[in-house]
């Protein structure tokens, strides 16, 4: 037997739908929206921090450890979006194979955090541009980067993959010059840096601070690490998907890794970790970015005002796929009966317009209220957030683990899927348990004084995904899917 065809409503670019998406993105584009996902600010600017607190071989294990539980998650989503395809892949998957009450919250769990992203990078945007104009309007600002990333959204699917290829190409090509610069300078070539690994041997590095600062640096790798999973979104919308979403898959995680080990481990060879320069590290003040340090002492007088004009692509970049994935997401829970039928339709060029739009009123809705009064709601809706990349994760485990249960138990044979995750079922389990550890570690295993008002603000997004899930599940009086009953025929 061979692999099973997909069997997808294909609709052509230039034909008018009211209900269905275009599949216009490629494999490049899949592959740069990973990376622009994944890479950004917790890079260029929290590895500083990172390296401050845990050393640079704590940084550097820290980073390692939870590339690898990323590997299993892309291994698991890539396995489930090979298969199904869909735009709105987290909330399909775990309601065929899993629960509809399931599916019903992990949907709005990834519709809210996109959505949220869009004001907190308007707002990080803010703070870049008032680096160059100090004076200038913080609502003038943002309404311009919400219109250029509206525009960007409104051209065509293809035309936000061409421009989220552009978004993070900027950034590959930063860190690709970081890393040769970086490289020069250790070898003596550039600025003069002859200490060899001294920074990695000198006080108490490589593991600085301890069992805590090292869990302390995991919790920052894994929300760093958050954002490869927009892959699945966007299959949905993906011409030959059983193709190039493989393809991506395969190569954007080595990709990811390399580029935050090889950063993190120049970083602490040019820059000690007791550098109190690092501990500042933060978006509001670009001149001490860690990559900035680097460029600095290679000479590079510009370095400051060449790594703001990096970052400000790169939250722009950030902003452009959450704006994206959030009114998918909505699209998709329209469809299925989860969200007002109005979220549903698409225009001609297979924009879901109504989806769109609310997500960008809910964004700049949510920036004013960081803007006026003490700004309290916004960060509110902020800490709800915090926790729903680990619940993504999470629930893209479970879905797996259910899907390949599933599938053996009907008699299917997985070694005909169109991407075979490696190691099953080790790699769901490991995803399961590096969670849970790090959930329930968010406060009992990190530094300073324990902090009730911390703790509500960390775990109140698992409560709003908890209640989501049994609300639905009391009021559609839902069940767990049998094994014998997943879905495995529809396959749009």
């Amino acid at each position: 037997m061979g692999k099973p065809v997909l069997k997808l409503n294909m609709i052509p670019n230039k034909e008018k739908s009211t209900g269905q998406l275009h599949r216009s993105l490629q494999s490049r584009h899949l592959t740069m929206m990973a990376i622009g996902g994944a890479i950004g600010t917790g890079l260029f600017v929290s590895s500083g921090s990172a390296i401050s607190k845990a050393g640079p071989g704590g940084a550097l294990a820290a980073y390692l450890l939870v590339g690898i539980m990323v590997y299993f998650v892309m291994n698991s989503l890539g396995e489930l979006a090979s298969f199904l395809p869909v735009p709105g892949s987290f909330e399909t998957y775990a309601t065929r194979y899993v629960d509809p009450a399931f599916g019903f919250a992990l949907g709005w769990n990834y519709w809210y955090t996109n959505a949220i992203t869009i004001p907190a990078d308007l707002s990080a945007a803010v703070l870049i541009m008032k680096y160059w104009f100090p004076d200038s309007s913080a609502l003038l600002w943002s309404t311009i980067f919400l219109v250029i990333l509206l525009a960007l959204n409104l051209l065509s699917v293809k035309g936000y993959g061409e421009s989220e290829y552009w978004f993070a190409g900027i950034k590959v090509v930063s860190i690709i010059l970081f890393l040769i610069i970086g490289t020069a300078m250790i070898f003596g070539i550039m600025g003069g840096h002859t200490e060899g690994l001294s920074n990695f041997t000198k006080g108490d590095a490589p593991f600085h601070g301890g069992f805590l600062a090292f869990f302390s640096v995991i919790l920052v790798a894994g929300f760093a690490f958050q954002g490869t999973e927009v892959i699945a979104t966007a299959a949905g919308e993906t011409n030959n998907p059983s193709k190039n979403v493989p393809k991506a898959i395969r190569t954007i995680f080595w990709r990811i890794l390399i580029f935050y080990v090889l950063t993190i481990f120049i970083i602490g060879l040019i820059i000690p970790y007791t550098d109190p320069n690092l501990l500042k590290t933060g978006i509001s003040n670009v001149s001490i970015s860690p990559f900035t340090l680097v460029f600095k002492r290679a000479g590079l007088a510009f370095a400051a005002s060449a790594m703001n004009a990096v970052l400000l692509t790169s939250i722009l970049s950030a902003a452009n796929t959450a704006m994206y994935a959030s009114s998918r997401m909505l699209w998709s829970l329209a469809k299925e009966g989860k969200a007002p039928r109005m979220f549903a339709k698409v225009n001609s060029r297979g924009i879901p317009m109504a989806a769109l739009m609310v997500s960008v009123i809910f964004g700049f809705i949510s920036f004013l209220s960081s803007m006026f009064g003490s700004g309290s709601v916004f960060m509110w809706l902020v800490a709800t957030s915090a926790m729903t990349g680990f619940i993504k994760w999470f629930g893209i485990a479970v879905s797996h683990y259910r899907f390949r249960k599933a599938y053996i138990a009907q008699g299917k044979d997985p070694s005909e899927l169109p991407f075979k995750a490696k190691l099953f079922p080790l790699g769901p389990m490991i995803t399961f348990l590096f969670i849970i550890v790090l959930v329930l570690g968010q406060n009992l295993f990190t530094e300073g004084k324990f902090d009730w008002g911390t703790t509500i603000a960390n775990y109140i997004g698992i409560v709003f995904f908890v209640v989501l899930w049994i609300g639905y599940k009391m009021i559609k009086k839902t069940k767990v899917v049998p094994l014998t009953e997943c879905d495995f025929e529809n396959r749009e």
